[in-house]
């Protein structure tokens, strides 16, 4: 009696009706027509209950999910609970989603704090290579990280481990960044190979670090008054192109331990003697002042190079022009050749050192050197100029004296002769006691004795005259010998005085 409730609530719910309803179940229908049975309402109380729970145990197996065959791949053990999965903060999930950087909510085309006071950026920069440094051009070429380092509130985000996040440059166009440029800049790039080389971190308090990899080729102004032996003084200027310093404040964020260097930069022609940093105020006229930036470098450069290829080989051109000092005066050819090679070699070199320096309208250290070493060279050419003329000019003098003398027969056969007063008798007994063997001539014999005392003449009155001021400097006009032995210790005493005087002065 008490199922028969049960049934009825059975029914009601599933619409199953146990007792043989027309919504009866469909097993039951079938143990009635297979089982031969042909009126369930006349079986007894107790069948008919095992016949319910039989139908109802039925029902609940067939709404069992069915199991799946072999396929004969081994199913993966499910993970263990001591392993859990990081929670993926990037995953999209329906619904609106909730960004951690509200950019877009806030106008970055404004700066931070608009209409306040000015937002403070601190910068530092690390040079990573000093590449170049041309003379010609005037210009230097570094290569560098560039960082920058302020706080704006509008990218502040919640985090509980108080950790930052980094992003590449796609996010650099959608936020506000600093308007920083290199001023008397040639050319500048930002590398990109394989990918831009730009660095955002943000911190959950706002703060902003923007680092970016740059090589730029600024300007740089040189002195080359003491070439080679100069020291030169480059700097790279950092400004805001548009912000005034009412709303942008560039400053040096550690003093000058914001610029750092690499040790192992180096240049070939020049000794990286020290980086340093400076900021000040520049002034337009038409926008206003502005903060500006620089980083100051000072570079000696090698002597060594220029020692090895322009003032050893001037130095020698110098000393193989004395030479021809020391060659026979009527070795025309030999000493003109000479002259004339040291001549155009030191031509040569100061048209090399030209070549490779700037068009400046004044004149270098090393312009003296050579300039004064081609003179030196010029000056031995002229020497020997001097020396073959004046050998010339006495050779003319002798003939003239042949020639001044008439032919005299009678003296042939006499052992002396009727002289002028300024000849005694044992000068002419020497002069005219030749013996005849010497002469191929009378004619000749006559010419050698007449020339023979003219000189003699000249040589007594010569004797006379240097009891007198410029006896010496007589001497030397008329011995052209002695113009050689005297150039062989004034030129190198002079060059080696002005050598003295100029590395004195320059180095």
């Amino acid at each position: 009696m008490l199922l028969q409730p049960l049934g009825e609530a059975l029914s009601q719910s599933d619409g199953l009706n146990p007792w043989g309803s027309p919504g009866g179940l469909p097993c039951c229908r079938l143990l009635e027509s297979r089982c031969g049975i042909i009126d369930v309402h006349r079986m007894p109380y107790f069948t008919r209950l095992i016949l319910f729970l039989f139908c109802l145990t039925a029902l609940v197996e067939s709404r069992k999910p069915k199991r799946r065959r072999w396929t004969g791949q081994l199913e993966m053990p499910k993970p263990s609970h001591l392993y859990k999965k990081n929670l993926d903060v990037t995953k999209i999930r329906k619904g609106k989603p909730q960004p951690l950087l509200r950019v877009e909510e806030h106008d970055f085309s404004m700066r931070p704090a608009f209409g306040g006071p000015a937002i403070p950026v601190g910068v530092d920069v690390q040079v990573e290579s000093l590449d170049s440094i041309s003379e010609v051009d005037m210009d230097f070429t570094m290569t560098l990280y560039l960082r920058h380092y302020w706080k704006d509130e509008r990218l502040a985000f919640p985090s509980t481990s108080n950790k930052s996040m980094t992003f590449d440059g796609r996010l650099v166009k959608k936020i506000w960044v600093p308007d920083v440029f290199f001023v008397h800049s040639k050319r500048s790039f930002t590398h990109d190979t394989t990918t831009d080389n730009i660095m955002l971190r943000v911190f959950p308090d706002g703060h902003v670090l923007y680092s970016m990899r740059i090589t730029v080729t600024a300007m740089c102004n040189m002195d080359f008054s003491h070439f080679p032996l100069d020291s030169q003084t480059c700097s790279l200027e950092l400004e805001s192109y548009a912000y005034t310093d009412e709303d942008l404040m560039l400053y040096w964020k550690n003093g000058d331990e914001s610029l750092q260097t690499d040790e192992k930069i180096s240049l070939s022609q020049f000794l990286i003697q020290k980086f340093h940093t400076t900021s000040r105020l520049a002034f337009y006229s038409s926008t206003g002042w502005y903060n500006r930036l620089y980083i100051n470098f000072t570079l000696r450069r090698h002597i060594f190079f220029f020692l090895l290829q322009t003032y050893f080989p001037a130095t020698l051109m110098v000393m193989l022009s004395w030479v021809s000092f020391w060659i026979d005066r009527r070795a025309v050819p030999a000493r003109v050749s000479l002259g004339i090679t040291t001549v155009l070699t030191m031509s040569t070199i100061i048209t090399g050192v030209n070549a490779s320096m700037p068009r400046v309208s004044y004149i270098k250290a090393v312009d003296i050197y050579l300039w004064v070493s081609f003179v030196f060279v010029f000056l031995s050419v002229l020497e020997y100029a001097a020396v073959n003329y004046l050998t010339t000019v006495q050779e003319r003098k002798e003939r003239k004296l042949r020639e001044k003398f008439p032919c005299m027969c009678g003296m042939l056969h006499s052992r002396t002769m009727t002289l002028d007063g300024s000849y005694s008798e044992s000068e002419a007994n020497s002069l005219a006691g030749y013996p005849r063997s010497h002469f191929l001539t009378e004619e000749e014999r006559q010419d050698k004795i007449v020339v023979h005392l003219a000189l003699s003449n000249e040589s007594n009155s010569s004797r006379k005259k240097g009891l007198l001021k410029g006896h010496m400097g007589l001497r030397i006009f008329q011995n052209t010998h002695a113009i050689d032995k005297y150039s062989r210790l004034i030129f190198p005493a002079s060059y080696i005085f002005f050598n003295l005087i100029y590395w004195s002065v320059f180095s």
